[in-house]
């Protein structure tokens, strides 16, 4: 089901229209063309990710939320340990509804990086 759920929002289907000939026959017509959607079509604009990202970032218990600009880095500005950047990028994936691998969620220390993951992952929601 979510295979269909993600493949359905990057493929756009014509109408299709009936028209009736004669006694009873139907005839079936698509109009027009399939439109397949780019993976940024139907996704979340990078405004959208930063605010997202910056706001979960700043309701970390941990985080003085006027501390955290998109540049800031977990460990270095803002105090974090890996604890805590684990628990970040939970956090983050619960938000916008996805999985990040844990090799990906290693790597994933600052905001920056978090929006760039996020921003293309075709997921995201």
């Amino acid at each position: 089901m979510a295979l269909r759920t993600a493949v359905l929002r990057h493929i756009r289907v014509p109408a299709q229209t009936l028209t009736l000939t004669g006694s009873k026959q139907q005839q079936w017509s698509l109009s027009g063309s399939f439109r397949f959607m780019s993976s940024h079509d139907d996704h979340l604009t990078r405004e959208d990710v930063i605010e997202r990202v910056l706001s979960v970032v700043k309701s970390f218990p941990k985080v003085d939320p006027a501390q955290v600009t998109p540049e800031v880095h977990f460990q270095k500005d803002l105090g974090l340990d890996s604890l805590d950047n684990v628990e970040i990028v939970m956090a983050l994936e619960e938000e916008f509804k996805l999985e990040i691998p844990d090799k990906e969620a290693d790597k994933i220390d600052t905001c920056n990086l978090a929006i760039e993951y996020i921003y293309n992952h075709p997921m995201a929601s």
